[in-house]
Order: C-alpha cells, then structure tokens, then sequence
C-alpha cells in the first residue's frame, strides 16, 4: 500500500473528476469518490471505474450536470444511479441510499444523506472509503487498516450482509483471492458457510460472472481450494478439481494474459459433457460453451499423458480442433499434475510450435472427387471424410503426386 495522502492526491488529479467536482459538489451538496476506486488507488493499483457517491438525488444530479454541460446517460436512475460522460470518461454517479428492506437478492433502498449510513450498508471495509472534494479519506469501518493487512473483512455482521445479498458469499472469496493476504477471515468464512444455501437463489448469470472474475484473482487457487473443501462449489455441478487449476497457475508464465474460461476449465472440465454442465451453471455463451466442448475433445487422447505430445500429435489436434483448443488442451494436460522442469520444458515447446505454426491447409477440394466420379450428396461427403483421413494418417503430404494417390484411394466406391 502506498502513502495515503500521496495516493489521493495522484487520484484527484484528473481534469475529469475536477470538472465533476465544479458541477455537483457545493451549494448544499456533497460527492465523493468511493469503492474500488479507492482502494486501488491506495493499493497502487489500476483504477478502471470511478464510482461517485451524491448526497443530491438523481434528478438534482441529472439538472446540475446538464447545467454544466455534462452529459447524462440514465443507466441505472431507477437504482439511483446515473452515468455522467466527461471528455470521455464516464463517471457512475449514484445517490446516498439506505436499505429499507431486502430479500437475499434485490433491496427496496430509500435515497438519503448520510455517507456513513451509505458506507455501513455496503459489504466489505476495503470497499466502503471515500474522498471527498477536499482530498479528505473518510473510514468509517476500519477499512485503511484492513487495506494495509490485506485482510478481507465484512461491515458489521458478516451473517447480516450476506442475508443481504447472497452475491456476497462468492464476492467475500473474489476479494480475498484478488487482495487478501494470509488465511481467510474466519468469521466471513464461517458465514459463508452456514449460509451456503443462498446461493441457489441466485441468477446464474450472476454467479457466473462472479466466478468467472474469482478465477483469475491472484490468490485464486488457495482460495478455491478452500471453497472446495467447504462445499461452496456445488453450483458448478461437476467435480471440482482445485490441483490442476493451482498446477496451471504455476504453470503459467507470468507474462500471460489471466484467462477466466482456461481457468474455470482447469478446475472443473474433465469431460467433453462437462461443458454443457458447466455452460447451464453459469448461463456461459455459445462461444464460451464451445471452447470449453473443443478443448475436452483434443484432451482426450492426451489425457494422462507422461510427456508432452509429439509434433504430429499437435499438428493433427490443430488441424482437427483448430489452435486455440489444441493450446487449451495442452495446458490442461500438463497442469493434470506437476511436471519435472525436463517435463515442463517439453510441454512449452509444444505450445510454442502451436502457436507459432498454422494448421495444415489440406490441398484438395470436392471437385477432385466429383472429377473422378463421386456424385454428389451422401456420397461425395463420405469420400471426403475418407480422404481427410487417409491424408491426416499419411501426415498431411503436400506432394501433388502422393495427394493424387490419395484421392483415388479415396474415390474407390465399394
């Protein structure tokens, strides 16, 4: 964590937010900036949203900021929240809210004027700072020196905040994967627990892309691995496999781009029927579904494998599954368990000839089976299946002549 002070003053210091402060803060109203942007600010890092907490309600936020020339998108007025486009940065605006009643998933809120009443409904300590125009950090909750220890910490009563929003459960996990420290807080922990049921109440897409962000934190397999053993992975609806998504984080170089589906593959793909499994859990997309579908298919030949596959193997999985999915199954193989370095550097040869060589192109085409007179429909597409096949065992030839060969052989009606 860096200094405080320095922190806020490098966070101030946009032009954006100053033109954001001359519109709405002042004459009997009062913003701060809240959340995340906060926290990473005092962690040192990236800030990608910037939240604004207003004392004024929506319409008086909506009427100071066109007043000022700022325009207003209502992405979420019914919810008190309205995004405010500055030279193109968007700033969420939302009003002081207070809940007045709540069922595990949506909140009836009232709008207020209270930032510490606002900080108290919110969900962890780490989350619930703010600045406001002057520079000045509010901590309600003991949120700085929770920063400061890395410890992930819930509001108040941890039982009470996750009644309020059993998102909370999975969202206590992500945070401590991504900025916790040191064991789990126990008390979160033991109130996830108990309150596990919860989670069933939530939409998938929900739990989906909360859990798909939890993969990629950076202390993702330790605490993964202890959800495992707490049962707080049922939702999935596989078996979770919490070795191989910890083998391939160490596997991975560090340089790589975090990837949430390579990731939710490691822990729970182990077959080809996985996928549509995982993809209704998680309400995942098409796109997402057929990844996770391809990488199971070209693992399984490989899987167990004492040894990286050898280079017709890879070529042929290339051709076959194309090579992203060659690469993704790769990777689950080799994360099955932990490599020997003499191991490891075979597996990141083999990536790098898939990431570096096309797949083979094959060099002939339907016509040359109907100008040896295949006919059309049924038959022609078998023909084809039968030559891609004698073409793919023959280790792909380019040879016009040995080609030729094979597409005879491949014409022969029985």
């Amino acid at each position: 964590m860096i200094e405080p002070q320095q922190a806020i003053a490098d966070l101030l210091d946009h032009a954006e937010l100053k033109k954001l402060f001359a519109a709405l803060d002042g004459r009997g109203e009062e913003i701060r900036i809240v959340g995340g942007a906060v926290r990473n600010a005092l962690l040192g890092a990236p800030v990608a949203d910037m939240d604004v907490a207003a004392t004024a309600t929506p319409e008086a936020v909506q009427a100071r900021a066109q007043a000022a020339g700022i325009r207003v998108l209502p992405t979420g007025i019914a919810h008190g929240t309205l995004t405010l486009l500055i030279d193109g940065v968007h700033f969420e605006v939302t009003s002081l809210r207070e809940d007045v009643e709540t069922d595990g998933r949506r909140a009836t809120v009232k709008f207020g004027r209270d930032f510490e009443a606002d900080a108290l409904r919110r969900d962890f300590t780490i989350n619930a700072l703010s600045v406001d125009a002057r520079g000045k950090l509010h901590d309600y909750v003991g949120g700085l020196d929770d920063l400061a220890a890395r410890r992930v910490r819930f509001i108040g009563e941890p039982q009470q905040r996750i009644e309020e929003d059993f998102l909370r459960i999975l969202r206590f996990f992500r945070f401590s994967a991504a900025y916790g420290a040191g064991p789990l807080d126990s008390a979160g922990l033991k109130a996830c627990i108990r309150a596990r049921a919860g989670l069933g109440f939530l939409s998938r897409e929900r739990v989906g892309a909360e859990m798909l962000k939890l993969l990629i934190a950076a202390k993702a397999p330790f605490v993964v691995q202890v959800m495992a053993q707490a049962g707080l992975l049922a939702f999935l609806r596989v078996a979770p496999w919490p070795e191989r998504l910890r083998n391939m984080a160490e596997a991975m170089p560090a340089a790589n781009k975090p990837d949430s589906l390579l990731a939710l593959a490691a822990l729970a793909l182990h077959h080809e029927g996985d996928a549509e499994r995982l993809a209704e859990a998680l309400r995942l997309s098409n796109a997402q579904q057929r990844r996770l579908r391809l990488m199971a298919q070209c693992a399984a030949p490989w899987r167990g494998a004492t040894t990286a596959p050898e280079i017709e193997a890879l070529r042929q999985a290339s051709f076959l599954f194309r090579p992203q999915a060659a690469r993704d199954a790769l990777a689950l193989v080799q994360a099955e368990k932990r490599r020997a370095p003499d191991q490891a550097a075979a597996f990141a040869a083999a990536d790098n000839f898939l990431r570096d060589n096309l797949p083979p192109q094959p060099p002939f085409s339907g016509g040359d089976l109907l100008a040896r007179g295949v006919l059309q429909g049924s038959a022609l597409g078998g023909a084809l299946k039968r030559l891609q096949a004698l073409w793919i065992r023959a280790g792909f030839p380019q040879d016009p002549q040995i080609v030729a060969q094979l597409i005879d052989e491949a014409s022969q009606i029985d």
